[in-house]
């Protein structure tokens, strides 16, 4: 994914325009490069808008920035909560990633994931789009971290995708081993439902699933399909029980070091491959179900207040953890919670 070498330009009246004007001079060698990465697999939409999103900024600012996108986090042992170090350290210079495991360093990103607050995943985006993700935004800000405006591309509507049994109530939760990913809130809440939560990167789930280290785990459909977890899981349970996605995120002293023009050139198309994976993630999940049944895997819905009926105190502790502000803004959003 290593570019050739480009050369420097001047981007011009990129906020008077709401876009990029480019003026196009000779090409020459990047001035900046940089490594994006992210925990999601190469086949994914997420790969390819941000691919897209990169190719448009070198081309936009004739060069002058080149980066490398690296899908399943390159590998990285340790995973997320490692690649996240790093970008704070400023080792890598651009990272997406979940609110939830943003959470284990500014704890308000966790309101994202908050269980049964948000409908839908549109519903989610004009929450991270507006003041709470202003908030988020300037919590992150207080710990190296700079958040876009539009940053949250989408990942879905998480479901619970089980091997043995399928999940109609929250007791068939009781004792069963499920992955989730970093994060508090999501530990707590599968607590909350008899679970034995296990956590595990994204990149683990397939053998954590095979290796019979956990009975199920618990994402949008499109992760089913990137990590080809339906060769394991048979039983799909529409839960929906909370939104998750990908925080598009920098180093902080890098991105106030770089030039107003290129911080244009960048968020511009930033909004602009935020909102084309949106519509392309929401598609796919919509679009899967009917796939995976022809694969021969078990679909049920859920009676989503036997669920919610289990969280007065999650969302009691969550309250207390997240501030009033914060917890405000969240009901502002979606009504009342708990």
């Amino acid at each position: 994914m290593r570019g050739k070498p480009t050369r420097r330009s001047f981007v011009t009246g990129a906020a008077a325009l709401g876009g990029a004007a480019v003026i196009v001079r000779p090409l020459r060698a990047a001035d900046y490069r940089f490594a994006q990465y992210h925990n999601q697999a190469e086949s994914g939409t997420l790969h390819k808008n941000l691919t897209a999103m990169w190719a448009a900024i070198r081309t936009e600012t004739n060069g002058r920035v080149e980066a490398d996108v690296f899908a399943e986090n390159n590998k990285l042992p340790g995973g997320d909560t490692v690649a996240l170090k790093m970008l704070i350290a400023g080792e890598i210079q651009f990272f997406t990633l979940m609110g939830g495991i943003i959470g284990t360093v500014v704890p308000v990103a966790e309101a994202q994931q908050l269980p049964f607050a948000f409908k839908n995943a549109p519903e989610a985006h004009r929450a991270i789009d507006g003041t709470l993700g202003r908030y988020i935004a300037e919590e992150m800000a207080g710990k190296g971290m700079y958040l876009f405006p539009i940053a949250g591309f989408d990942n879905g509507m998480r479901q619970i995708t089980a091997m043995n049994r399928a999940i109609l109530s929250p007791d068939d939760l009781a004792g069963m081993k499920i992955r989730v990913p970093p994060g508090q809130m999501i530990s707590d809440t599968f607590k909350a439902f008899g679970a034995e939560p296990v956590v595990t990167p994204a990149n683990g789930i397939y053998p954590a699933l095979q290796s019979g280290k956990v009975d199920a785990q618990e994402n949008p459909l499109a992760i089913i399909e990137g990590f080809k977890l339906y060769d394991l899981v048979k039983y799909v349970s529409m839960t929906n029980h909370m939104w998750s996605g990908f925080n598009l995120m920098a180093n902080l002293p890098l991105w106030q070091k770089l030039p107003e023009d290129i911080r244009a050139v960048i968020e511009f198309n930033a909004t602009k491959y935020v909102r084309q994976q949106r519509i392309e993630q929401g598609e796919l999940n919509a679009s899967l179900r009917g796939t995976f049944e022809q694969r021969g895997l078990k679909f049920n819905e859920v009676d989503q207040e036997a669920f919610r009926a289990k969280l007065p105190g999650v969302y009691a502790t969550w309250k207390d953890r997240l501030g009033t502000k914060c917890w405000a803004l969240i009901e502002r959003e979606v009504g009342k919670l708990g």
